[in-house]
Order: structure tokens, then sequence, then C-alpha cells
């Protein structure tokens, strides 16, 4: 395990209300966490937005920035994502891990051999997919993240078990 790697804890919405305040997407368990981490990170690891207030709102969380005096300030950072450093986070526990120490594990087929490695952990607004970049080149291909297709996960050992499902064919017409 890596402690350089930066994990998207949130994405910036823009201003809420007209007195510098911002709202948050966050990519959290708990909303609210965010205000745990202490200063949040662009994407090449530089301070972004350090958090002196929040609440929860409907849409994520909507706070007070260090660094945003006035609505202005809030647009201008529109769209902006917020990282933390992995190691800021607590340990996993037994049987547990994050879906970001999913990224970079070999893929493995049920004869042991290497298939690909996880690119990517994609959420398209049903449930997880894990993005495998395929070990001999060529297209990266998605894999669902159930218990099915994944029945194994060896984040120390750097691997898990990836099952892909029987192809689906076309629906036969009614």
């Amino acid at each position: 395990m890596t402690t350089d790697r930066l994990i998207l804890v949130a994405q910036l919405g823009g201003a809420f209300g007209v007195k510098g305040e911002v709202r948050l997407t966050t990519f959290t368990a708990e909303p609210m966490a965010v205000m745990d981490y202490g200063p949040l990170l662009r994407a090449d690891g530089t301070p972004a937005l350090t958090l002196t207030t929040a609440r929860p709102d409907k849409k994520g969380v909507v706070g007070r920035a260090e660094q945003v005096k006035t609505r202005e300030d809030a647009e201008a950072l529109r769209g902006l994502k917020l990282y933390i450093a992995r190691d800021t986070l607590p340990p996993p526990g037994e049987d547990e891990f994050y879906l970001a120490d999913l990224i970079g594990l070999e893929a493995r087929d049920a004869a042991d051999a290497v298939i690909g490695t996880v690119r990517a952990v994609q959420n398209f607004g049903a449930d997880d997919m894990l993005e495998i970049t395929p070990a001999g080149g060529g297209q990266t291909w998605y894999l669902p993240f159930t218990r099915e297709a994944v029945p194994e996960i060896h984040t120390a050992d750097g691997w898990l078990l990836a099952l892909r499902p029987a192809e689906v064919g076309e629906r036969e017409p009614d």
C-alpha cells in the first residue's frame, strides 16, 4: 500500500447563497467526514480548500472555506475535484478495504492466470464496476463488482479473483 496516493473525496459544485459558501458533492460514506481530513487537496497534491464550517445539505455538504471569501470565488472553483492522501484514512477493519485500494490489483482467473489489472472503480448509477486493463493489451472491459464476479480479494498480496460473467446474447423478440 502506498502512502502518496490521493483519494477523491469531494467535488466543488459552486456557490451556495451570496456570502461565499460552497456546495460540495461528497464521495465519502458519511458526507460530513470531509471536515475530518484537514486541508482538501488538488489532484497535484497542493492544498485547495480548508473547510472552517460545514453542514449537511440534501445534495451533499454546504460550508465555508478559508480560501473562499465571495460568491465569485466559489463560482470560480466550480468543478474542482478535492482529494486527501490515502494514508490519512483510518486502516480498514478485518475483511474490509477501500475501493481505492483495488486500483492496481492484478485480476486473476480461476486458473490463477493474470488476465488484467484493475484500472479504476466506476459507478454509472447502478453498482460499482471494476474497469480492467487486459494483460495482453487492448481495450479495457468492465466487471461487475459483486461477490459472484469477484469472490476473493487479496489486497495485501496485490490480486483479486475475477470471474467474467457468461456472455449475454441479444434479447429474443417477444
